[in-house]
């Protein structure tokens, strides 16, 4: 991702977190139920990733923060969420864009620590269920504009992964940034000509930038 986005992510986060610290704080070990979502940086990671391939998307869904104690709790989520890639080419036969769209239903499992009433640490695994996916790519110039649904059969339903973030929390609103790692390649092995490949040879690599809200 471009040093720039995330720079002006973290600013706009620290500012907003500033003046809700400045506001009061709240019970840390109180029991929460709400609603959350955000937008979506996401990329497939693999060993030459490049920063023009983020595609920006979103995640919404439901949460509850359950207390073990002050300074513990345990965060599950069942989310809606959207990743993939994004390619820009450009040479002298043909420019344009390509875009890998992926949509999830995922499920992460967080340990909170709570550092203080408002600030948070989080951590813990996630596991994913492919919906669909869709393959777009924009060619100018030439007759290969083209949009195709992804077979699922494909592709690996299941994605399990990593995540880590920070959060602010005020008594009803809250607000982070949280990194996803895919553990699995997006990918299933095929084999052509005697010749075994994976495609596509990558993982899931997502920032997201959250607001949630709490109804209880």
């Amino acid at each position: 991702m471009k040093k720039s986005k995330i720079i002006i992510a973290l600013l706009l986060f620290v500012s907003i977190s500033q003046f809700t610290f400045a506001q009061g704080t709240t019970d840390s070990s109180k029991l929460k139920f709400g609603f959350k979502g955000g937008v979506n940086f996401s990329n497939l990671y693999t060993e030459d990733v490049d920063s023009n391939n983020v595609l920006t998307g979103f995640n919404a869904g439901i949460f509850a923060k359950l207390p073990i104690t002050e300074l513990f709790a345990i965060q599950p989520e069942l989310l809606y969420t959207t990743k993939g890639a994004k390619l820009t080419y450009n040479n002298s036969f043909v420019n344009g864009t390509s875009k890998f769209k992926l949509n999830y239903i995922e499920l992460p499992v967080l340990l909170v620590v709570n550092l203080t009433n408002n600030f948070n640490i989080h951590a813990g695994p996630y596991v994913s269920y492919l919906v669909d996916g869709k393959a777009t790519n924009d060619s100018q110039g030439t007759l290969f504009d083209t949009e195709n649904n992804l077979s699922n059969e494909d592709y690996n339903k299941f994605d399990t992964g990593l995540s880590v973030g920070v959060g602010f929390d005020s008594d009803k609103i809250g607000f982070g940034v949280r990194y996803n790692y895919g553990l699995q390649k997006v990918g299933k092995e095929r084999n052509f000509a005697g010749t075994n490949y994976t495609f596509p040879d990558g993982k899931n690599s997502v920032i997201n930038l959250y607001l949630s809200y709490s109804i209880l």
